[in-house]
């Protein structure tokens, strides 16, 4: 199975290319532009690096949130256009999920926090029963002290990593009595090529709800809390019934 990956949930582009449980190709960049800027022009790059076809490719996986909302729809937009031209289907990957997958085999939990802004993280909790993916607490948005509190109460040793660490490592150093590490920079963030072999993992596996396939008009983020401008407009309703 042949799949393009992409991750544009975070600050993070990448692209990636799988076949199998073979990462043929990957592009990472995480400096200044925009995902609308870089998104497309590294899949061509990565085609034309590899002299691949497009038409070679059996799916679409993307990273399906949370995550940055304007990243997210950027992602879906890509995700999409690539899916229905090529006839071929999305597979969406949580987000956390995926970012928890780049400390493959690592003992006892891994603590992934991604930005959420509002004094929240999207988070969860993950761990390796051997080489068996165990999602502990499956991805959500909360406050940065509930997820201590939970790590604080199962006692056992954890990694952190993510565009979270860097806004929360001090509260994490003052309140976490677990003892605990963070994840080195060149596992710390999103990659498009766990999403890929998540994906792969993930399509195998039939007692896995949660990751689906879809046709590319029937796929959408999951974005787990209002935008912004959702939250605006309920305020402004909430105030005229209020009157």
């Amino acid at each position: 199975m042949r799949i393009l990956a992409l991750d544009s949930s975070g600050l993070v582009a990448g692209v990636a290319l799988m076949e199998d449980d073979t990462l043929i190709a990957e592009y990472t960049l995480n400096h200044k532009k925009t995902h609308s800027q870089t998104l497309l022009p590294m899949i061509d790059e990565l085609f034309q690096m590899t002299g691949m076809d497009k038409k070679s490719i059996d799916a679409v996986a993307i990273a399906g949130g949370p995550g940055s909302f304007t990243g997210l729809r950027i992602g879906a937009a890509t995700a999409k256009g690539l899916a229905q031209a090529l006839e071929i289907p999305v597979i969406k990957v949580p987000t956390v999920d995926a970012l928890a997958y780049n400390l493959y085999g690592t003992g006892g939990i891994i603590a992934p926090l991604m930005d959420a802004r509002r004094n929240q993280v999207y988070t969860g909790l993950f761990t390796f029963e051997g080489f068996d993916f165990k999602v502990v607490r499956p991805q959500c948005a909360v406050g940065i002290e509930e997820i201590v509190s939970e790590i604080n109460a199962m006692g056992k040793p954890v990694i952190f990593l993510g565009d979270g660490v860097p806004v929360n490592k001090e509260y994490i150093e003052a309140n976490v009595t677990a003892a605990f590490d963070f994840a080195p920079a060149h596992l710390s963030r999103q990659r498009a090529g766990a999403v890929g072999a998540l994906a792969i993992r993930y399509a195998d596996d039939k007692d896995y709800p949660s990751v689906c396939s879809f046709a590319a008009a029937d796929f959408v983020p999951d974005y787990l809390r209002l935008s912004q401008a959702e939250r605006e407009m309920l305020e402004k309703e909430r105030e005229k019934k209020s009157v």
